[in-house]
């Protein structure tokens, strides 16, 4: 059974299409990756799946919800996406801290243990401010990954970070999906990530034309 249903998915602004038509039946406890250049409609499609953006066409339905703009998510969801800034004078522990404190769903040890599967330093004092880019791509990942999310969304997750931050990242994502998650990941390049993902679709002004993979 189809737990992600894209149906005839459409958004028009002004007289450009954003997201052409576009249909997808995704299962569950599957890694999806979405390959193609800026602007073809990847951070979009999954900004509708998120219930971010109102589509001028079609509906989006998860776990048999439709998604609604406003509404409450019908799972839980981890997410990297486009300016998902963190607090920049806090350290990685407190700022798991305070974003683990709105559902209390995590101890300290638990908040400390997802800081070191991304590799940072749970005891560390350095700031948000004072991280490398991909100091702070790793901490995204942390706080998108931390409470066992259902669903996890990630635009271009990899960017920044160097060859060691890629394999931990490939490595973490494995290990999410064999808890039982279902994980959509946008990349610019299929390279690297074709072992890692159950189906690959490449998008191209806002359509899917090409996809790879067996499920």
């Amino acid at each position: 059974m189809e737990f992600i249903e894209i149906k005839n998915c459409s958004k028009i602004i002004g007289d450009k299409v954003i997201l052409d038509s576009i249909n997808l039946n995704l299962h569950k406890n599957q890694i999806y990756g979405f390959i193609g250049r800026n602007g073809s409609g990847k951070t979009m499609l999954f900004k509708a799946i998120l219930g971010l953006l109102k589509l001028s066409e079609g509906e989006i339905i998860i776990d048999s919800h439709k998604i609604e703009t406003g509404d409450s998510y019908p799972v839980s969801v981890g997410v990297m996406i486009e300016n998902n800034n963190l607090w920049s004078y806090l350290t990685a522990f407190d700022n798991l801290k305070i974003l683990a404190s709105i559902k209390k769903s995590l101890n300290d040890h638990e908040i400390e243990e997802t800081i070191k599967r991304v590799g940072l330093d749970p005891k560390s004092k350095k700031t948000y401010s004072k991280f490398s880019l991909g100091m702070k791509q790793r901490l995204i990942f942390a706080q998108a990954i931390m409470e066992k999310p259902e669903l996890l969304v990630l635009d271009e997750p990899t960017n920044a970070l160097d060859k060691e931050g890629v394999e931990l990242f490939k490595k973490t994502i494995k290990q999410e999906k064999e808890r039982g998650a279902t994980i959509l990941i946008s990349s610019h390049s299929i390279e690297g990530f074709n072992e890692l993902c159950d189906r690959v679709f490449e998008m191209e002004d806002g359509r899917i034309i090409n996809s790879e993979g067996n499920l």
